[in-house]
């Protein structure tokens, strides 16, 4: 007759500790989709910009005085309700204690109206101008617009996913944030701190 405990191990701990001591396998397959088409998103929006001829117009920038003042105004936004979009996921994931019912809502709208923003911006930018990569500041910014939107694709298809690691989603949003800030520190800041600050 052996030491070693009824389903124990030699050891003496028992198959249910040895479980609760070993972490799950985290199933990574349902990502992969959302993934693959957040980077083909990503790679067709840079060859489009760079392949297409440049007509040096898109969308008239109502309300502002040129196009480049409607983009960084309207990055701008976008960056402001991006931010929202941060503090509400730290709300809605226990990091901030706030008793708020409505705090969801507010997290979806938010980044419903942070994208539109960005889609006149994005359309002047691959239609008007291209994916330029002969001034640092203009690659930088042309690589995060590609990147910014292979992300959110990734983030829009694994949202509704089963399954997946819980890191997931704050990996994704605070990425599609890091770029959104990029885009805004190479567009907007650019603009207000070099043309200045004018509708």
């Amino acid at each position: 007759m052996s030491g070693t405990p009824a389903n124990g191990t030699a050891d003496g701990t028992t198959d249910d500790t040895q479980a609760l001591r070993t972490p799950p396998r985290q199933n990574l397959a349902p990502l992969l989709v959302p993934l693959v088409v957040g980077g083909l998103v990503a790679v067709a929006l840079g060859v489009y910009g760079r392949a297409h001829t440049p007509t040096g117009f898109a969308v008239g920038p109502a309300g502002f005085s040129g196009p480049l003042a409607m983009k960084s105004w309207l990055t701008t936004g976008a960056f402001l309700l991006a931010g929202v979009q941060v503090f509400s996921a730290l709300v809605m994931w226990g990091r901030i204690k706030l008793d708020v019912p409505w705090i969801g809502a507010l997290h979806r709208w938010s980044g419903r109206a942070a994208f539109l923003l960005t889609i006149p911006v994005a359309f002047h930018c691959l239609y008007a101008l291209g994916a330029q990569f002969d001034v640092t500041r203009v690659l930088v910014h042309s690589l995060l617009g590609c990147f910014f939107y292979g992300v959110f694709t990734a983030k829009m298809l694994a949202l509704p996913k089963r399954g997946l690691p819980g890191w997931t989603l704050p990996l994704l949003g605070g990425l599609a944030f890091t770029a959104l800030a990029g885009l805004w520190v190479t567009s907007s800041l650019w603009f207000f701190t070099t043309i200045g600050i004018k509708l």
